[in-house]
């Protein structure tokens, strides 16, 4: 099928290169000059503009939105809009606050599908998890991409309505927020312990085998192994916060408990003005899973 990517970053360009590699055909716009000409030597067909990026698809488009949530998404989809009827499909694969994405379903001509994305930059080679919500038509028209861009068809689903895939995904923001702050803590009393320890020994063994083996401990396994048993200069700042604050004024609303969801989110403002060790392995894991800026002393 012909696909429309607008949003050329990190995670966009891998959008494209898999759905290219499943053999589907891509249009490709950014505002950005350079991500477009190299996304058209990867086999993509350049767009100079959003509208010509919706001429070149033709009737019945596919397209889908990679840019940052908020402001963004509500410019592509006005640039959009004079191009879409009720038989065209918009992917929003984002971190979009899952009301926004109602008020967009509500708003789009297009048929609407909200997909919470994860898996970070180690999607390009193993694929992404994605939680989508919206028209089971829609969903159903886009399952050949979405097969390419998931790890296999089990790494996809239809959460729901509209709105249901940005929540699943702001949800699973909020336990990855706890995970990290867990084994931040556990290595931190490693750390300062009885034991003269080497943590990345530590994370090799636990992660082969144990019961608390996962990703983001092999991820505390790189960052020992890169950066020492200590941590080196990585400082103790673990940017980000807006979709675990969500997760907890979304748990407040509903009058659920999540205790660990907002402590590990109140840890991370915290960092602001403190110096852990475990928010200074927080710091290194967010790298380790999405390439994000390691802040350092």
């Amino acid at each position: 099928m012909q696909l429309g990517v607008i949003g050329l970053g990190r995670m966009g360009r891998i959008v494209v290169d898999r759905t290219l590699d499943a053999g589907h055909d891509i249009v490709a716009y950014d505002v950005a000059e350079g991500a477009v000409k190299s996304a058209a030597e990867a086999g993509a067909e350049p767009a100079d503009s959003v509208a010509d990026l919706a001429e070149t698809l033709g009737d019945e488009k596919r397209i889908w939105l990679m840019v940052p949530a908020g402001e963004p998404v509500d410019a592509a989809l006005e640039d959009l809009e004079p191009f879409l009827d009720g038989d065209d499909v918009v992917v929003d694969g984002g971190n979009s606050y899952f009301e926004d994405s109602v008020r967009r379903a509500e708003t789009t001509s297009a048929a609407y599908l909200d997909c919470g994305t994860s898996g970070g930059p180690a999607g390009a080679e193993l694929g992404f998890s994605l939680m989508v919500g919206g028209p089971q038509w829609a969903y159903d028209e886009l399952t050949p991409v979405f097969d390419a861009v998931a790890t296999s068809p089990d790494g996809h689903d239809r959460m729901g309505k509209a709105g249901s895939g940005h929540y699943v995904k702001m949800v699973h923001n909020g336990v990855e927020y706890a995970l990290m702050q867990t084994y931040g803590e556990g290595f931190e009393l490693l750390h300062e312990g009885r034991y003269d320890l080497d943590l990345e020994a530590v994370a090799r063994t636990w992660n082969n085998g144990a019961v608390i083996r996962s990703w983001l401990l092999e991820l505390c396994e790189e960052a020992f192994r890169e950066e020492g048993t200590d941590l080196g200069d990585v400082a103790d700042h673990v940017a980000g916060g807006s979709t675990g604050t969500w997760t907890v004024q979304e748990a407040l609303e509903q009058e659920v408990p999540v205790p660990l969801i907002y402590q590990a989110l109140g840890e991370r403002f915290d960092s602001r003005a403190e110096n852990r060790f475990s928010r200074r392995l927080a710091n290194r894991l967010r790298y380790g899973f999405g390439r994000h800026e390691v802040k350092r002393e």
